[in-house]
Parts: C-alpha cells; structure tokens; sequence
C-alpha cells in the first residue's frame, strides 16, 4: 500500500514536470524534430518514468537529472537561436539531392541516403515519376522539400482567372461499414438519399463501403471494401524473402 502511494505521489510529480518542460521546449520538438531532439525527448521521458517506478532510489536524483535534462535542451535551443553555426554543427542544414532533375550521387552519399529513400520520400509528396522534379533538397529534419519542373506545376485558377468557391471539409458518412446518421442530419441528407448514390455506383447494402465522405459542394467518395484490383504493382526496389 505503501509503495503504491509512493508511486502515485512520484507519478503526479513527473507528470507534471513532463507537462511544464514540454510546454517550454516541446514546440521546436514538433515543428523540427530533429534527431537531437528525438533523442532528447526520449531520455526525458525515460528518466521521468525512472522518476515514477524506481523505487529502489530517492526521487530527488531523478527529478534533478529531469530538471537538468530539460534545462540543458532549453539552453541548446537558445544558443542554436542566437549562434547560426553552432544550428549548423548540431542540427545539421539543408541538402540539395537533385538539382535541375539531376539526382547528386555523392551528396546523397555524404548524407547517408540510398535513392529508394529519395523515392520514398518523393511518394510522400504526391510525386510517383522522378521526371517531374527540378530540385529536391533534405532539411535538417529529415523531411524532403521538392520543386517541381514548371511544366509539372498545377495550373490553378487564378493562372486562369477564374473565380471559384471553397470547397470546404468532406464530411464521413459512412465509416468502416457504418452509417454515421449524426453527419447525415448536419447536411440535411438522409439514409434514402445516401443508399439512391450508393445504388447508383452499384452497391446495394452499406455494409458493402469501406468509407463514403460528401464535400460542401456535392462531390462524393466511395470506397468498397472489394477494390476489384486484380494485379497490386509492386514498388519494392529487391525481391526480399516477404
């Protein structure tokens, strides 16, 4: 009972040591996690559950190595603020891996990226063809910034001066197989007009959808579990034993 009340008492402690911390340090965190900051923020976290569970010791050490973790990120974010060098040697800056389409072999060898990681962070871009790239440059977090070739640019609406309405937030009407009534009554539709569009895509049971969302404008998504997809294409860059 007694070891209980303890661990209760060092885990309110921690959390809210942890809460205090993150709200001075956890922005840059999220904004720009970069591997310091990831293993930063694993440590904390290691030492404030060491500070809840570890009752082998007294809490004050564990609360003064937090304190001291915490303050010494603090201070780091301050000097990489004020001392663009000091950011440079330890966050890291930017990196240009393709250049007017070109992919720069030595630079991704001097960051330590093989090309199926360019190819995979292009895909999170939208970007499926190489082609399509003038330049690509890897931030100092990790992540990949692209410019596309201008002939793969967009052509928006105001290039062709056409006034057009917000499209607003798609609404779920149907998650996972159920009917989400809520959503329907917010746009005035209901469960008669929904199974007339499901019908009109040939689906007869709601059970039949993976997912149905509707936009302010009227556009409609479905999505049924059985995708008729006869032959997945295979992104892989090896043929692995999986």
């Amino acid at each position: 009972m007694n070891e209980g009340l303890v661990v209760l008492v060092r885990s309110i402690i921690g959390f809210f040591s942890l809460l205090i911390f993150t709200r001075i340090i956890g922005k840059e965190q999220i904004s720009q996690l970069t591997f310091f900051d990831y293993v930063l923020g694993i440590t904390i976290g290691s030492i404030a559950a060491s500070l809840t569970t570890d009752l082998s010791s007294s809490a004050w050490p564990h609360w003064v190595g937090l304190i001291t973790w915490a303050a010494l990120g603090y201070l780091m974010e301050i000097v990489t603020l004020k001392w663009r060098y000091v950011a440079k040697v330890l966050e890291g800056e930017p990196v240009i891996v393709i250049m007017n389409g070109k992919i720069m072999e030595e630079t991704l060898k001097k960051a330590k990226y093989r090309i199926s990681d360019i190819l995979e962070l292009l895909r999170n871009q939208g970007v499926f063809d190489p082609n399509e790239v003038d330049f690509a440059i890897i931030e100092s977090n990790g992540q990949l910034s692209i410019l596309k070739k201008a002939e793969h640019l967009p052509l928006t609406p105001k290039d062709m001066n056409i006034p057009v309405k917000n499209s607003g937030i798609s609404t779920e009407l149907i998650y996972d197989g159920i009917l989400i009534e809520e959503n329907l009554r917010q746009l005035n539709k209901d469960k008669d007009w929904l199974m007339g569009e499901l019908k009109s895509h040939g689906i007869n049971s709601i059970s039949e959808v993976f997912l149905v969302t509707l936009n302010p404008e009227g556009s409609i998504y479905i999505d049924k579990y059985d995708d008729r997809i006869t032959k997945v294409t295979d992104i892989g860059d090896y043929k692995g034993p999986f």
